[in-house]
């Protein structure tokens, strides 16, 4: 056995990094964050005020306990509230067409829009996008798509103190910002898990956080 078949998904990782690598550094809109570790990018104003607030109402409407695999939500490590948003409403379909866009992946790999709340008190603390393969959890995600490549998050509102995202093992924080679109690659360029995509939703300590997510797979979305 070779090394690169230890890897699930290695070879498309990093075909899926080559393809947003190129397209980001050719969009003028899209700025990187310099730090040669991770393939962070930033582009302001992607969601419309009026888009924002559509949304946040949105997320409203299905938010229920996050949940994280085999870990519980009483255990504080994601407090947020969540849910799925309408694959077939006309906005979130016109979103998520421009990320895909942006980013040149395949509509077919990517999951559905997931809308977040975090309230006073709650947060996301340090964890990585991509699956770890050694867990139970990782046989039903390779039938779903695979591994996760490309994470895509918008922030929906400024948030009054707090809540920032904060990739611990860099040290890089950022404050959210209303419209902004966050864009990283999960894997170092060969397409192996970078571990320094390590991130956090840092406490909100007063107001509400909203944003949105998109993770895209290596394989069809199922």
């Amino acid at each position: 056995m070779n090394a690169a078949s230890l890897i699930p998904d290695q070879h498309a990782l990093a075909e899926a990094g080559s393809q947003v690598r190129t397209r980001l550094a050719a969009n003028a809109a899209a700025y990187r964050i310099e730090n040669p570790a991770v393939e962070l990018f930033a582009i302001g104003d992607f969601v419309g005020s009026a888009e924002c607030e559509t949304l946040c109402a949105m997320i409203d409407a299905v938010a229920r306990p996050s949940s994280l695999h085999e870990v519980d939500y009483a255990s504080g490590f994601r407090t947020s509230y969540s849910g799925d948003l309408d694959p077939r409403d006309l906005l979130v379909t016109a979103i998520s067409s421009r990320i895909d866009a942006l980013l040149g992946l395949d509509p077919a790999i990517g999951e559905p829009i997931q809308g977040q709340r975090y309230r006073p008190g709650q947060q996301f603390k340090p964890h990585n996008d991509w699956f770890y393969t050694s867990e139970a959890y990782w046989p039903q995600e390779e039938a779903r798509g695979g591994q996760r490549s490309w994470t895509a998050m918008a922030y929906l509102n400024d948030v009054e103190a707090g809540g920032a995202t904060l990739f611990s093992a860099l040290g890089i924080q950022i404050e959210p910002k209303a419209g902004a679109l966050l864009v990283w690659n999960n894997a170092l360029p060969d397409g192996s898990p970078n571990e320094t995509t390590l991130h956090a939703g840092m406490p909100v300590l007063a107001g509400t956080k909203y944003i949105i997510t998109k993770w895209y797979r290596t394989r069809q979305w199922r």
